[in-house]
C-alpha cells in the first residue's frame, strides 16, 4: 500500500503541476475576462453530470461489489458485471450527452445572469457536454484496474489529458478569432478527454480484461451498484450543485463590472489548492479504497479501523503543513504561478485571498475524503449523503452572511466552515459504527505535534522567502517575447526547499511513527540491492 500510494502520489503531482501550467497558460491568454468567466461556468455543467451519474459516483458503488465477487473468486462474473455495466453507462450517458448538447442554450442562462456572455457560455458547453460520455466510461474502467491494485496508469493519465490540452490550445487558438478563442480551450478539453478514455482502454491489457457483448439485465448485482449508487449520486450532487452555488455568489461579487473576477478567481485558488489535496489525500483515498473494500467484505473491523485511522494520520501528517504553507506563501505562489499577460494585479490579490482561506479547509476536506470512502466500502452511502446535505446548508447559510461584507473571502470561508463540520459529524458516525474505538486520542496526539511542526516550518519559509525576494525577487530571464521570473522561482524555493527539509527533519525526531513509515519505505526502496 505505501508504494502504491508513492507511485500514485508522483503520478498525481506530476498531473497537478501539469494541470498549474495549464492554467497558466489559460490563464495568460484569457485572464479573469468574461470569456475565462464563461468557460469556468460552462465546463462545470459537464463535470456536474459526469460526476453526478458516473465517474466518482459509478466508481464507488462499483469497486466494494466488484471487488467482493473477486474476493470471492467469482473472476469470470466480476468481468461480466463490469461488461454490463460499460454497455449501460454508454446507451444512458450516450442519450444524457444528445439533451444535454440540445438544452444547453436554455440551461445556461440560469447560472450566468447578466454578468457574462450567455451564448459564448452556451456554446462552450455544446462542445464539452460530451466529456460526460467520456469521463464516465473511464470512471468505470479505471475502477477494474484499481481493485486490481493498479494505479500507475490512472495516475499517469490526467498528466497526459493536461499535456495534451496545452499542447493543443496553443496550436488551435490561432484558429479562432477574437472573442470566442477560449472555444479553442474547450476543443482542447474534449479531445483530451477522448485520448484519456483510450488510454485506459488499453491499460486493462495489463490485467487481461475483456469488454463481452452482452448485456445482463437480470444480474441483480446490477441492480445492486445502481441501488448504491443513489446515495452517492444525490451526495455528489450535493457537492458539486455547492461549487456550482458558490460560483453564482462569486460571480456576485465581481469588484469591476466589465470583468467576472469572482469565479475566475476562486477557480484559479482552488486549483492551487487541490494541489496537494489531489498529491496525498486524494492518493491516500484512492489506493486505500480497495483494502477497505476488501477487509469490509472479510468482516475485518480491527484491520478497517487500523487502516482508517493510519490514513487519516498520513493525510494529516501531509496536509497540516501544506495548508500553512499555502496560508503564508499565498501571493508569492500565484505570482508565480499566474501572474503574466492578462493576470494582472487585481487577479492576484483576489486569487491569493481565496488561496489564504481555501488553506484553512485543506486538513479537513483531506480527511473528509477518506471517511466518505469508507462508508462506501462498508456500502453505507446514504450516511456521507445526508451529512452532505448538511454540508451544504452550512455553506450556503455562512456564504449568503458573509459575501456582502467580505467578497470572496466571505465564500470560501462557507466552504472552510462546511468542511470543518463535516469532518466532526463524519467522524462522530464512524466512532459509533467502530464501537468508539477509533484510535481517536492516538490521532489527536500526533495531529497537535505535527501542527507545532508545521508552524515553526511556516515561520521558516516566510522568513526565507522574504529575505531571498529582497535581493533576486525582481530579476527575469527573458527569452525572445517570454519572461521567466527566475527570482521568483528561486525566492519561493527557497523557502519551500527550507521549511520542507526542517518540517522532515522535526516529524522525523518527535518519533510520529506515520513519518517513520514514510522513512522507512523510502529507505528500502533508495537501498542499493
Amino acid at each position: 500500500m505505501a508504494a502504491n500510494t508513492a507511485i500514485f502520489s508522483f503520478f498525481t503531482a506530476l498531473s497537478r503541476v501539469a494541470g498549474l501550467i495549464r492554467e497558466a497558460v489559460a490563464a495568460s491568454l484569457f485572464g479573469t475576462s468574461k470569456a475565462r468567466a464563461a468557460f469556468t461556468i460552462a465546463s462545470q455543467i459537464p463535470n456536474l453530470m459526469a460526476n453526478l451519474f458516473a465517474q466518482a459516483a459509478l466508481s464507488a458503488a462499483f469497486v466494494p461489489v466488484f471487488t467482493d465477487l473477486l474476493q470471492q473468486g467469482k473472476k469470470r462474473e466480476a468481468f461480466k458485471l463490469a461488461s454490463s455495466l460499460f454497455w449501460i453507462i454508454l446507451l444512458a450517458l450516450g442519450a444524457i450527452t444528445v439533451l444535454g448538447v440540445g438544452l444547453s442554450a436554455v440551461i445556461l442562462p440560469l447560472f450566468t445572469g447578466t454578468n457574462f456572455d450567455g451564448s459564448l457560455a452556451a456554446t462552450l458547453t455544446e462542445i464539452m457536454f460530451p466529456v460526460v460520455l467520456f469521463l464516465g466510461l473511464t470512471g468505470m474502467l479505471v475502477g477494474v484496474l484499481q481493485s486490481y491494485d493498479e494505479f500507475s496508469i490512472p495516475a499517469l493519465a490526467p498528466v497526459i489529458w493536461n499535456g495534451v490540452i496545452i499542447a493543443l490550445l496553443l496550436l488551435l487558438r490561432p484558429d479562432f478569432k477574437h472573442p470566442v478563442q477560449v472555444e479553442a480551450y474547450a476543443v482542447a478539453w474534449l479531445l483530451a478527454t477522448i485520448v484519456q478514455f483510450f488510454l485506459i482502454v488499453w491499460a486493462l491489457g495489463r490485467i487481461d480484461f475483456r469488454l463481452t457483448m452482452q448485456i445482463d439485465w437480470h444480474d441483480p448485482r446490477i441492480r445492486h451498484v445502481f441501488t448504491l449508487m443513489l446515495p452517492v449520486t444525490l451526495g455528489l450532487g450535493i457537492v458539486n450543485l455547492d461549487g456550482l452555488i458558490n460560483t453564482g455568489f462569486g460571480a456576485l461579487v465581481n469588484t469591476t463590472p466589465q470583468h467576472g473576477e469572482g469565479p475566475a478567481a476562486i477557480q484559479y485558488a482552488f486549483l492551487l489548492y487541490m494541489m496537494p489535496q489531489g498529491v496525498f489525500s486524494v492518493a491516500v483515498s484512492t489506493v486505500l479504497f480497495p483494502t477497505l473494500s476488501r477487509q469490509a467484505a472479510r468482516r475485518d473491523a480491527t484491520g478497517m479501523r487500523h487502516t482508517l485511522a493510519n490514513g487519516m494520520r498520513q493525510i494529516l501528517l501531509l496536509l497540516i503543513p501544506a495548508a500553512v504553507g499555502l496560508l503564508l506563501l499565498a501571493e508569492p505562489i500565484v505570482r508565480l504561478v499566474f501572474a503574466r499577460g492578462s493576470f494582472n494585479a487585481e487577479s492576484i490579490r483576489l486569487t491569493s485571498e481565496a488561496l489564504r482561506w481555501f488553506a484553512i479547509s485543506l486538513p479537513f476536506s483531506g480527511v473528509n475524503l477518506l471517511m466518505t470512502r469508507t462508508f462506501f466500502a462498508l456500502q453505507r452511502p446514504w450516511i456521507p449523503t445526508k451529512l452532505a446535505l448538511v454540508n451544504m446548508t452550512v455553506d450556503v447559510i455562512v456564504s449568503i452572511a458573509l459575501y456582502k461584507p467580505f467578497g470572496i473571502a466571505g465564500l470560501v470561508i462557507g466552504t472552510a466552515s462546511a468542511n470543518i463540520v463535516m469532518t466532526y459529524l463524519q467522524y462522530q458516525r464512524l466512532k459509533v459504527g467502530f464501537n468508539g474505538r477509533l484510535e481517536g486520542a492516538q490521532t489527536l496526539m500526533i495531529a497537535v505535534r505535527i501542527t507545532v511542526a508545521a508552524l515553526i516550518m511556516g515561520g521558516i519559509a516566510r522568513l526565507s522567502w522574504a529575505a531571498a525576494n529582497g535581493v533576486v525577487g525582481k530579476s527575469a530571464l527573458r527569452i525572445s517575447d517570454i519572461a521567466i521570473p527566475v527570482g521568483q522561482i528561486i525566492s519561493v524555493g527557497i523557502g519551500v526547499g527550507l521549511a520542507g527539509w526542517f518540517y522532515a527533519w522535526a516529524v522525523t525526531r518527535m518519533r510520529i511513527p506515520e513519518a517513520e513509515q514514510i522513512e522507512s519505505m523510502l529507505r528500502r526502496r533508495l537501498s542499493p540491492g
